[in-house]
């Protein structure tokens, strides 16, 4: 983790009794840590003030997730690290499972690399199976990339790469924003398969509304539809044609040139 200068970035809102675990557990694969307390109104705080070596930032009132990520990117940053593993604080994903990234990481410099869970399980809830496909589908429809689980929280971002970029989505629809955003301008988004456990439905806490987020994630996706149809499809398709007849004109011109020679 510090050989490739990597933190890890975990934003938590309402889940004081699973975070303690999760800092603890992910102690054991990195120092550097940021915790991102979004607006907690239970006894985050309280739990946050047990440790003292990881980096907290926190403001009063909740602003969602898409703005806890955005804001531990820039802490990232500022404190001078090239990468960030996000990790919920739910207790959904395994600290254990950080070597992957960082394995995938080796070989894939310049790529968001997704935490794709097992989404057949039966413990997964019908409702998350069926947002996962949905956004699955749309993800490769708007960059052609097709991976696994576009949905997953547990995730390396190249945050120096994501510099310069206006991310608009402030909840849980930036997780689709930002792959789709950052495919189009060329940096890679691939998989690492991850464990990921549900709770049963009674010790379930979870702070997705699935009518108004869901609806949020719809209109984004349409947003993101109109640009790739009008306006990224396009440039790339012109892209790869001026590509391909500079090809061929070199082409010709070296031969041009033999011919000369000879």
């Amino acid at each position: 983790m510090s050989a490739l200068n990597c933190c890890v970035l975990i934003p938590t809102y309402n889940n004081a009794q699973t975070l303690e675990k999760v800092i603890n557990d992910v102690s054991e694969y990195s120092e550097n840590i940021i915790v991102v307390n979004d607006g907690s109104t239970d006894s985050t705080n309280h739990t946050l003030a047990k440790f003292d070596a990881i980096h907290v930032v926190s403001y009063v009132n909740n602003k969602g997730k898409g703005f806890a990520l955005r804001t531990g990117f820039d802490a990232a940053v500022n404190k001078g690290f090239d990468y960030v593993i996000t990790i919920d604080s739910d207790g959904q994903h395994f600290a254990d499972d950080i070597p992957v990234f960082v394995e995938k990481l080796e070989t894939e410099k310049n790529s968001i690399i997704i935490g794709a869970r097992n989404m057949n399980q039966d413990s997964v809830p019908g409702k998350s199976n069926f947002g996962n496909k949905f956004s699955n589908f749309w993800f490769r429809f708007n960059t052609g990339i097709s991976v696994p689980d576009t949905q997953s929280g547990f995730r390396l971002y190249p945050v120096k790469s994501l510099e310069g970029i206006n991310f608009i989505t402030p909840k849980y629809e930036f997780e689709v924003e930002v792959i789709v955003r950052t495919a189009w301008r060329g940096i890679g988004v691939s998989a690492v398969p991850v464990k990921v456990y549900y709770p049963p439905a009674e010790e379930r806490i979870t702070h997705f509304r699935p009518v108004p987020d869901f609806s949020r994630v719809s209109v984004l996706n349409t947003v993101l539809v109109l640009i790739a149809v009008f306006y990224i499809k396009p440039r790339d398709f012109f892209r790869g044609l001026k590509k391909k007849t500079s090809e061929v004109l070199s082409a010709n011109i070296f031969s041009i040139r033999q011919n000369l020679i000879q």
